[in-house]
């Protein structure tokens, strides 16, 4: 099987089995046993076809008019072509419609390799439909970035049209490769120089001091990474266990904490000491944490099957010295790295989320030591998960108030985006992930 008919059935399994893109993607080439440059390939028409999914099919409406309905895995067909036509200026437009009429010859019948080539090549002759006969500027904007129409009216509305038209627009973008160099195994500069000695060219981050980049190659695929001495993480997760803040020898609780990125580097940061407290609700997911502290030799991490709404059937009344609740949420700071996520979720997902969160929060605050430190975290940029959540706890909790500390302990390129105890980073400001954070003390 080639790799644009890897890709077909890729985009199949995202779309009607549900199944999350980077996974899929990585049984693909497993599947096909691909080498580096087709499991590169693969790899943008996958994630190019999904991030751009409706400004391709703006563009393939007008010359699908006199089709009759299509079976999906045609459309899919055409959308994958059109991308690579498109946004792919290494591969000729005669080679892309070859592949697509051979697979449509192997798939369906005549009339369908007919009807591909047919669409396909008035594409090319005639050009692109213009974005500007969409004269909604929302409207055009969703269709432009590919992302749906309600989710950019929303977020216009909390952060204003040209703020929202560059985070559309960097969410198109491929994501940072970034990892985090573990401090009890090595330093950045032994990391880099490792690294290097494996093929692998990489720089100091932006944000964290731990954080390293890479120009080129796969840090998972390094011996560095199998031996421990690194985590892949993006840069702005990095900023939550900085602040937590957590002590040698501390008694931390890690809430949600699979796949173990927060947990691991909340370990670390305690010199291995004290205990960290790792909960997730479901048992293979557990066992994702327990993996990663074996490799990074982290040996105070203990590892719990729960739901965090019940922490109060576990753990004692104030058995703890820090808290993270790092909450499930609509993930859209990290639309890059899971790009299906913005046609899958609604305004239903945010409210059902926010109840989540708010249990959670009520379930993990009794548990906190008087004086103690609470962090909340996201990886999205609604507002109504993030700096209204912190509001609602807050007003039903009034043993807790935002902690103005946080700023010192977040690293300088962020402070400016700090305000009264919160931090909420935008996907273009670093080209991170966005992410919020916060942090609470509770009262003694």
């Amino acid at each position: 099987m080639n790799v644009r008919e890897l890709a077909l059935d890729t985009l199949l399994a995202i779309e009607q089995k549900g199944a999350y893109s980077h996974l899929q993607l990585n049984n693909a080439i497993q599947k096909g046993r691909l080498d580096g440059r087709d499991a590169a390939l693969l790899t943008e028409i996958v994630y190019g076809t999904i991030q751009r999914r409706d400004t391709l099919d703006y563009y393939l409406t007008p010359f699908l008019r006199k089709a009759r309905r299509l079976e999906q895995w045609v459309r899919v067909l055409l959308r994958l072509t059109l991308y690579q036509m498109v946004y792919l200026d290494r591969v000729p437009d005669h080679a892309a419609i070859f592949e697509a009429v051979e697979i449509a010859k192997r798939r369906g019948h005549r009339g369908i390799a007919s009807l591909v080539n047919g669409v396909l090549r008035t594409i090319g002759r005639e050009g692109l439909p213009s974005l500007d006969a969409i004269n909604d500027s929302a409207k055009r904007l969703a269709v432009a970035t590919s992302h749906p129409e309600w989710l950019v009216r929303r977020w216009i509305e909390q952060y204003g049209p040209e703020e929202t038209a560059r985070m559309c627009e960097t969410n198109l973008r491929p994501p940072q490769s970034t990892a985090r160099v573990n401090r009890m195994r090595a330093t950045v500069e032994e990391a880099l120089e490792r690294l290097g000695s494996e093929g692998v060219k990489a720089v100091r981050g932006l944000l964290a001091p731990e954080a390293i980049r890479a120009e080129n190659g796969n840090f998972a695929h390094t011996e560095a990474f199998h031996s421990g001495w690194l985590t892949i993480q993006d840069e702005s997760s990095m900023l939550v266990a900085r602040a937590l803040d957590p002590a040698a020898g501390e008694r931390v609780l890690d809430c949600c904490a699979a796949p173990g990125g927060k947990t691991t580097h909340i370990a670390e940061r305690m010199d291995g000491r004290g205990e960290v407290v790792a909960v997730d609700v479901h048992e293979h997911k557990v066992k994702l944490i327990e993996q990663q502290a074996q490799r990074l030799g982290l040996d105070n991490i203990r590892t719990l099957a729960l739901d965090s709404r019940r922490l109060g059937e576990r753990f004692a009344p104030e058995s703890f010295d820090r808290i993270l609740v790092d909450a499930p949420c609509t993930g859209f700071g990290v639309i890059r790295r899971k790009p299906e996520i913005k046609y899958t979720k609604g305004n239903d997902d945010v409210a059902a989320l926010v109840e989540i969160q708010q249990a959670i929060l009520r379930a993990a605050a009794p548990l906190l030591k008087k004086g103690g430190t609470l962090v909340y975290s996201t990886c999205t940029i609604e507002r109504e998960e993030n700096e209204e959540a912190i509001a609602r706890f807050l007003a039903d909790h009034p043993d807790f108030s935002l902690d103005d500390r946080l700023v010192e302990r977040l690293p300088d390129a962020v402070r400016p985006y700090v305000q009264k105890g919160m931090l909420q980073l935008l996907p273009h400001y670093f080209d991170s992930d966005g992410f919020f954070i916060a942090r609470l003390r509770k009262k003694g």
